[in-house]
């Protein structure tokens, strides 16, 4: 977090992507607290660990998504959204492989969907989201694991924030990706969010 002027401006900022952040159609909320993505505060990032070599890493940087929660209930459901083209490693030439067909295929599949339809607790802390994934057309099972989360009341909103990081293994033949020779089976998923109740 920034400090005193910054930090406020971020904040606000925040608060304000967070009210237009919303998929048209979001989950159903079923009567379970809204919440609304803050795109300030949420990533959806991803790593490669190929043998021998160093971790590469990336995010996609346009992201949307809302939550329907309820702590004391125990219930939730989730939907985020990414822009597949929005892919970002910081390295120009590999960003535009991996929208390329034989990987993420943008063009064909512009987006990339999480649908979370239960959440676990240790208490009342959500322990994970498990759900579906929808990449390359494609949808298969995906267990988001949190390994950390907690609610507070935001001052300068005067609501309640959530957030947590979460994260997954993804097996990318699983979604029709045949990666490159010395590709790792499987990639690791990690999501930070934070959700302003609404």
């Amino acid at each position: 977090m920034r400090r005193l002027a910054p930090w406020v401006l971020a904040l606000a900022a925040g608060a304000a992507g967070a009210q237009s952040g919303a998929p048209a159609q979001g989950p159903a909320a079923g009567g379970l607290p809204v919440y609304t993505l803050d795109p300030t505060h949420t990533f959806v990032s991803f790593e490669i660990r190929p043998a021998g070599l160093s971790t590469a890493r990336g995010r996609f940087d346009r992201k949307q998504g809302r939550i329907a929660f309820d702590r004391a209930a125990r219930r939730g459901e989730v939907e985020i959204e990414v822009a597949t083209a929005s892919v970002s490693t910081g390295v120009p030439a590999f960003d535009a492989l991996l929208r390329g067909e034989s990987l993420l295929a943008s063009e064909r599949h512009p987006t990339a969907r999480f649908v979370g339809e239960r959440f676990d607790f240790e208490g009342d802390r959500v322990s994970a989201v498990a759900g579906t994934l929808t990449l390359r057309g494609r949808t298969q099972p995906l267990t988001l694991r949190a390994t950390r989360f907690a609610c507070y009341a935001n001052p300068l909103f005067q609501r309640e924030v959530c957030g947590g990081d979460f994260e997954a293994p993804l097996r990318h033949r699983d979604f029709g990706i045949a990666a490159p020779a010395g590709v790792p089976e499987e990639v690791r998923l990690v999501v930070q969010v934070e959700a302003i109740r609404q």
